[in-house]
């Protein structure tokens, strides 16, 4: 029996041969996995806002308003930079574009701690490391299983869209446990010096494209001849979009995209640790509690690549969407000082949907734009990143003017019935595979 060499098997020789020889592993998968690790490390930021704003506040007299706006600027430029960061990969490579990244992160995060003015918390906070995060945004989980992957993408998708709920899940804990012991100033060095250490892995050991090696993408059956560099990164990524804002797909996908964006990111990532906190309820177990819905992301998320590989990513999308609302309306009754067991369960079946939804989103992708479909993911993205920012500012200003969360909660959970019916309509293209079609 003889394995192919996409995987790694023995190949069994008759019993009078040579010994059993192993078949390496497809350089695809090392690829994928520094893929994973550089997430992670980016991923260091994400877990900050909703750590900060109360310690901002009570240190600076800033509103959270004020605080919120900043996190805005940062959401709306990770999502805004994605597409232009794909297309300069393009053009650049992968590993020069994470690599600045990545830089530009610790900088921006690392000169936070001596800010005394809101404009500086726009620029460290919102500019640079909104623009850094960007270009490590899915875009390039996406660029990354295009270039490497021809089998096993809804998978691949779905592990790499994991690592920023990894990040999560390793830094929440930690970073609650130093801005609570210590003050937000080393949690903030903490993150720069887990974006510059992965600097060496991307520099090393993430190769731009399967020939640069000698192989073919994972599940080929042809060598695919490494593409020359794309010129005008920026007048390609408009142009894509301009070619994408003609489809009604590209508009009910950016549409419950940026509904996604708000329920996730902006609204629980954002906001759910002051909320808690209002009604009594520890910073660091509040943390903790973020740190389970990470735990529970991985799972989801890889669930969620694989229904993808097999189902219909339009009814996937559905069921996502409409879950997560229905669990949003009972959030106002589930907070409490303490953690019981209904709130436990919101935790996880949240968890589980968080991000589920970006495996079918980039199939939808896939399906409908083919090559282009990293950047129009980014456009896909950076809607996503708009809704989130537009919450992020408005779950603050709703906090500073009511007093409380509540209305936020129940206008998130009315948008996820709407992305629901959103994803419901999007019409298959014709000619799709199998694996978008099975319902």
């Amino acid at each position: 029996m003889t394995w192919t060499s996409e995987t790694a098997a023995v190949v069994e020789p008759p019993a009078s041969g040579p010994k059993p020889t192993r078949v390496r592993v497809h350089r695809a998968w090392f690829v994928a996995a520094v893929t994973f690790v550089t997430i992670i490390g980016a991923a260091a930021f994400r877990s900050v806002p909703g750590l900060f704003i109360d310690p901002l506040h009570d240190e600076f007299g800033w509103s959270r308003g004020v605080i919120g706006a900043a996190v805005s600027v940062n959401l709306a430029l990770y999502g805004l930079t994605a597409p232009f960061a794909a297309a300069l990969m393009d053009r650049y490579g992968i590993r020069k574009v994470v690599a600045v990244a990545l830089g530009v992160i610790a900088l921006g995060s690392g000169l936070t701690v001596w800010m005394t003015a809101p404009w500086q918390l726009l620029l460290c906070w919102g500019l640079l490391v909104g623009l850094g995060s960007g270009s490590m945004a899915l875009a390039f989980a996406a660029t990354v299983t295009n270039r490497w992957f021809t089998e096993r993408w809804g998978l691949v998708s779905g592990i790499l869209t994991a690592a920023s709920a990894s990040g999560q899940l390793i830094f929440l804990p930690l970073l609650s446990w130093i801005v609570t012991r210590h003050d937000w100033r080393p949690a903030a060095v903490t993150v720069a010096l887990a974006a510059l250490a992965v600097v060496p892995f991307v520099w090393l050991l993430l190769h731009d494209h399967p020939a640069d090696v000698g192989q073919r993408p994972y599940g080929a059956k042809e060598f695919v001849p490494k593409p020359a560099p794309v010129p005008g990164a920026a007048r390609r990524a408009l142009t894509v979009l301009s070619s994408a804002v003609r489809t009604g797909p590209f508009w009910l996908l950016a549409g419950s995209f940026a509904i996604c964006g708000a329920s996730t990111n902006g609204l629980i990532q954002t906001h759910f640790v002051p909320a808690s906190h209002d009604h009594g309820m520890p910073v660091t177990t509040a943390a903790s509690l973020l740190a389970v819905i990470g735990v529970f992301d991985v799972v989801g998320t890889v669930a969620s690549g694989w229904f993808t590989d097999r189902f219909d990513a339009r009814r996937l999308l559905a069921v996502y969407y409409a879950l997560r609302g229905v669990s949003l309306l009972f959030l106002p009754i589930l907070l409490a000082p303490n953690v019981h067991p209904p709130m436990l369960f919101f935790i996880v079946f949240y968890g589980l949907d968080w991000v589920a939804t970006v495996p079918p989103t980039l199939a939808l992708c896939r399906e409908h734009y083919g090559e282009d479909s990293p950047i129009v993911f980014g456009w896909v993205l950076a809607s996503h990143q708009v809704g989130a920012a537009v919450v992020a500012f408005l779950g603050g200003a709703a906090r500073d003017a009511f007093g409380s969360y509540d209305v936020v909660w129940y206008a998130s959970g009315a948008l996820c019935a709407a992305a629901a019916l959103m994803a419901l309509v999007i019409r298959r293209r014709a000619g799709a595979s199998l694996a978008t079609a099975v319902a």
